[in-house]
């Protein structure tokens, strides 16, 4: 699945995009100024995004990537 199709069923899934997940890391704490703070391991994110959003691993990790900024709303 290509990183747009995670981000179009993430959406579908959980009503929210790139933006929103942005900013619920930033309450949670996992970033600081839209960065992802160096304590914070993958799966501390994952945790959170299987837990309270019911996401399976590899769209969690999409997530992780998009905070982490190895990927961005424009990757394939």
């Amino acid at each position: 699945m290509s990183f747009q199709g995670y981000l179009k069923t993430i959406k579908e899934k959980t009503g929210k995009g790139p933006a929103d997940f942005r900013q619920l890391a930033e309450e949670k704490g996992f970033t600081k100024d839209g960065k992802l703070k160096a304590e914070t391991k993958a799966g501390d994110v994952t945790n959170w995004l299987k837990n309270d959003f019911e996401l399976g691993h590899g769209h969690a990790m999409a997530i992780y990537a998009l905070l982490k900024g190895i990927k961005n709303e424009d990757s394939e």
